[in-house]
């Protein structure tokens, strides 16, 4: 199993990256105030698509919300969040890939294992 490190620099490396937030180079610009949600709930990611096992991103969704989104401060006590609906969560924005960096990482392991 790879190390938090192992899938921290994974991730940043691809999703920040890519990210709309960042600055192109894998810096990050969320205004300030506010968290990157893939890194204030990194633990909980990790443990949740680790959690999974399905060639469908839906499960994966499913637990995150049980998960990560549930204990998340943005979200309403009744399941809403303003930040997701409107497509500005990083962690929601991402997820499938973020899925599948996790499971690529778990990959490269076992196979240099």
């Amino acid at each position: 199993m790879p190390t938090n490190e192992e899938y921290r620099a994974a991730l940043e490396r691809v999703i920040c990256a890519k990210c709309i937030d960042g600055g192109g180079d894998g810096s990050c610009r969320i205004a300030p105030g506010r968290d990157c949600a893939m890194r204030a709930h990194f633990t909980q990611i990790i443990d949740t698509v680790n959690s999974v096992f399905s060639s469908s991103v839906e499960p994966y969704v499913e637990q995150l919300r049980k998960k990560v989104c549930a204990v998340c401060t943005e979200q309403s006590p009744g399941g809403g969040c303003a930040l997701r609906d409107e497509t500005e969560c990083a962690l929601d924005r991402y997820f499938p890939l973020i899925v599948q960096v996790i499971e690529e990482t778990q990959l490269k392991k076992r196979l240099h294992a």
